[in-house]
């Protein structure tokens, strides 16, 4: 098949599942088991690093006003030491404080992970495990507090939360939608929430996967329309779905999200099985 068209697929697909919480790694390990997608480029940490690149684009593309608030802002409290009852002074701490276990976490525990956890039917069994954490924050939750609402002790369990997305299946918007919840922030609090701490773990991400590049662990061929399709189809569903989800919660529990995990798991087991 068209590598071009594998890659739009592939793209389209990280840019929607890192953001809707049906887990992005596990769609990316299952999707191109399921077709019987082996291309060498396609699965290579070249195309992983384009594809994240795409998302980062997304996620600056919609929040770019927001950071155009926040890093001032934060940089001010450094100055006066005060958050001046400024609730974007605020908000940049409550994003500082998730970064140290995400960080640790992806330098520590993420090689492991990707090599102990890439088999499908651990997949399915994670979509199922993320599904009962979302069912039981969605429901439990007070969802009542808006996003300044949310503490700097709640926001290091949130990071804490994030942390443990790295396994494949959990899903990072849905394990830190579902902290948020748990700290009693609205859906749609806790989605902005989940995208804004993402966006410096993505671009640490992003700049940990290129230094490797950049020291010749690449190893394959790169092709430019290739890796061009991916990176504009990635970050068009990106913002596709940031908008979509933010929209959502506004008026919808996160029920359509769990039961598409459950079945796709399903599909997953089943498939897997008969193989």
């Amino acid at each position: 098949m068209d590598t071009v068209f594998q890659a739009i697929v592939i793209g389209i697909i990280q840019g929607l599942t890192e953001f809707l919480p049906i887990s992005s790694s596990g769609h990316l390990i299952v999707v191109p088991f399921l077709l019987g997608w082996d291309d060498v480029l396609i699965n290579s940490l070249v195309f992983s690093v384009i594809l994240h690149l795409g998302t980062l684009v997304a996620l600056l593309g919609y929040f770019w006003r927001d950071w155009a608030r926040i890093v001032p802002a934060g940089l001010a409290t450094l100055r006066d030491r005060s958050f001046q009852g400024d609730p974007d002074r605020r908000l940049a701490w409550l994003i500082a404080t998730t970064l140290p276990p995400a960080i640790a976490a992806g330098v520590l525990l993420n090689d492991a992970i990707e090599t102990a956890f890439r088999r499908p039917a651990l997949v399915a069994a994670m979509l199922v495990v993320g599904s009962a954490i979302m069912w039981l924050a969605d429901r439990l939750g007070r969802r009542v507090l808006p996003l300044e609402g949310l503490s700097l002790p709640g926001a290091f369990v949130v990071g804490c939360a994030q942390a443990f997305a790295l396994v494949p299946g959990i899903s990072r918007s849905g394990v830190s939608i579902s902290a948020g919840l748990a700290f009693g922030l609205t859906r749609e609090a806790a989605a902005r929430f989940s995208f804004l701490m993402a966006t410096p773990i993505i671009a640490g991400a992003g700049a940990w996967e290129t230094r490797k590049l950049v020291t010749g662990e690449a190893g394959v061929p790169v092709d430019g329309p290739v890796l061009a399709a991916g990176f504009v189809a990635s970050a068009l569903a990106g913002l596709a779905a940031i908008a979509l989800l933010l929209r959502y919660l506004r008026g919808h529990p996160l029920t359509a999200f769990i039961v598409y995990r459950l079945v796709l798991a399903a599909v997953i087991l089943f498939v897997f099985l008969d193989v």
